[in-house]
């Protein structure tokens, strides 16, 4: 199993964006949290356009065919875009720093409304709502920098017009 990109490719961006791995990183715990970071990735798959370019039994989202920009642009079927990578990147930090953080679990029974640790007290909005997609839509972290590197290769959305 292999994340996007790879440890090189992840130090440097890391370093370019100012981010400092914790000390005694090894190269085994950064593919880990690339693993991790690109799996987080691909949850944005039903919003990509195309398809995966190897079938169902590709591992990763991408490459795929048929994939094109927000704006139309044709994307390679063997290229997996730098800003995919670098939001991969993005996302593994993060997991790196944080394990777990981007992947909560959530139980349709429980919901924490207040949570204390040390001096610093959070108190989340909450919802009546117990429809699981509902539940887990709130419990997902939105990272602003990935959203923002992601967006040119999601498929615009488009409100439809009902004809009766």
């Amino acid at each position: 199993m292999a994340g996007y990109g790879d440890n090189d490719g992840f130090t440097t961006y890391a370093a370019a964006t100012g981010y400092i791995f914790p000390d005694g990183t090894t190269d085994a715990q950064k593919t880990a949290a690339r693993q991790r970071g690109s799996l987080v990735i691909d949850r944005y798959e039903p919003k990509f356009s195309g398809r995966r370019t190897g079938g169902y039994a590709q591992e990763r989202a991408w490459p795929r065919t048929g994939a094109t920009t927000y704006y139309g642009e044709a994307i390679s079927s063997n290229e997996i875009p730098a800003a995919i990578v670098n939001a991969s990147y993005e996302a593994a930090f993060l997991e790196l720093t944080n394990p777990g953080s981007l992947s909560p679990v959530v139980t349709g029974s429980q919901t924490v409304k207040r949570e204390k640790i040390g001096q610093l007290e959070v108190e989340y909005s909450t919802s009546s709502s117990t429809n699981i997609d509902d539940l887990v839509a709130l419990a997902t972290p939105v990272i602003t920098t990935i959203e923002g590197l992601l967006w040119p290769f999601l498929v615009p959305c488009i409100p439809g017009a009902l004809v009766v």
